[in-house]
C-alpha cells in the first residue's frame, strides 16, 4: 500500500509538471479563453474514446453518473476557461501563483464532502498561501484582472478535485474523465452556439495552434486528466491540490526560458512565490513525519 502512495505521489509530480507546460502552451496558443477550451476539451474527448476503442472498454455509464459528471463537466469547462483568461490578461507565472490558493479552498470544502472536521494545520497552511498571494497583488497591481480569474479558476479547481475524490470510489477514471470531459465540450459548444461564434473563421487555426493544441489535448488533458483521476484513490484531494503548488514552480522556469522578459517580475512577486513553495515543502515534512508516525504506532500495537 505505501509503495503505491509512494509510486502515485512520484505520478501526480509528473502530472503537476505536465500541467505547468500547459500554461505555456496557453500563453502561445494565439486563440482567446473560451475557444481554446473548446478545442482542447473536444480533442480530448476524441483522443479518450480512441483509447476506449483499442482498449474494447465499455461506454455504459449509469444515469446518476451522467447527472454527476455533466455538473462536473461545466465546472471543468468553467475552471479552465477562467485560467486561460487569466494567462492571457497578465501572464503565465501571476496566473499560476495565483491558482496556489487552490490548497486554501480544498481545506474548507473537503471537509463538507467527506464529513470529517476541518484541520487547524490546513487552514494555517491555506493562509500563509493567501499571505504570499497578498504581498504578489500588492506589488503586481497591474494584473489585477488576471489574479481575479485566477482566483476563480483555483476555487472551481479545488470543488472538482474534491468531488472526483468522492466519485472515484465507486467510477473508474477512465469513465470519469470521458464524461466530465465531454459534458464540458457540450457547455462550451452551447455558449459558442448562443453567440453565434462558429464560422468557417472559428476553425481555421495557425498551423502552429493546431500543434499546441494536439499536445494539450492528448499528453496535457487526456492522458493527465485520467491519471489524476486516478491517484485520487490513494491520495487525499487536499494532498493533490497542496502537490499542484509546485505547478507554477515548474512553469515559471519554463516561462522565463520560452518567454525571457516578458515572465521577469519585481522580487516582491518571488517573495510570495516563495512563500507558497515553502508551504508545500512544510506540509509534506509534516505529513511525512505523521504518517511514519502512525506507521510506528501501528507496528507497536501488531507486536502487542
Amino acid at each position: 500500500m505505501q509503495e503505491n502512495r509512494i509510486k502515485n505521489y512520484l505520478l501526480l509530480h509528473l502530472i503537476v509538471f505536465i500541467w505547468g507546460f500547459t500554461a505555456i502552451l496557453g500563453a502561445l496558443i494565439t486563440i482567446d479563453a473560451i475557444p481554446l477550451v473548446f478545442f482542447r476539451m473536444g480533442l480530448a474527448v476524441l483522443f479518450i474514446s480512441l483509447y476506449f476503442i483499442f482498449k474494447k472498454k465499455s461506454f455504459y455509464i449509469d444515469k446518476k453518473g451522467l447527472i454527476k459528471f455533466l455538473f462536473t463537466g461545466i465546472i471543468i469547462a468553467l475552471h479552465w476557461i477562467f485560467f486561460f483568461k487569466a494567462i492571457k490578461v497578465s501572464n503565465v507565472s501571476v496566473a499560476l501563483v495565483t491558482m496556489s490558493t487552490g490548497a486554501f479552498f480544498t481545506s474548507l470544502i473537503e471537509p463538507v464532502f467527506f464529513k470529517r472536521r476541518v484541520k487547524t494545520l490546513e487552514i494555517v497552511l491555506g493562509l500563509i498561501v493567501i499571505a504570499g498571494l497578498y504581498i504578489i497583488f500588492n506589488f503586481e497591481s497591474q494584473y489585477k484582472l488576471g489574479i481575479i480569474y485566477a482566483l476563480i479558476s483555483s476555487f472551481l479547481g479545488a470543488l472538482f478535485a474534491v468531488l472526483n475524490g468522492l466519485f472515484i470510489k465507486k467510477y473508474d477514471a477512465d469513465r470519469i474523465s470521458l464524461y466530465q470531459l465531454l459534458f464540458g465540450t457540450l457547455f462550451v459548444t452551447i455558449y459558442l452556439l448562443t453567440t453565434n461564434s462558429f464560422s468557417l473563421g472559428f476553425f481555421n487555426l495557425p498551423k502552429m495552434d493546431w500543434v499546441y493544441l494536439f499536445i494539450l489535448s492528448s499528453i496535457c488533458t487526456a492522458y493527465a486528466f485520467i491519471a489524476s483521476v486516478q491517484i485520487m484513490k490513494y491520495l487525499s484531494p487536499y494532498t493533490v491540490m497542496l502537490t499542484i503548488n509546485l505547478e507554477p514552480v515548474y512553469a515559471i522556469i519554463l516561462a522565463l526560458f520560452i518567454f525571457g522578459g516578458k515572465e521577469k517580475m519585481n522580487p516582491e512577486f518571488y517573495l510570495g512565490a516563495g512563500i507558497v513553495l515553502g508551504v508545500v515543502l512544510l506540509n509534506g515534512i509534516i505529513k511525512n513525519k505523521a504518517s511514519l508516525k502512525q506507521k510506528l504506532q501501528q507496528g507497536i500495537k501488531l507486536k502487542k
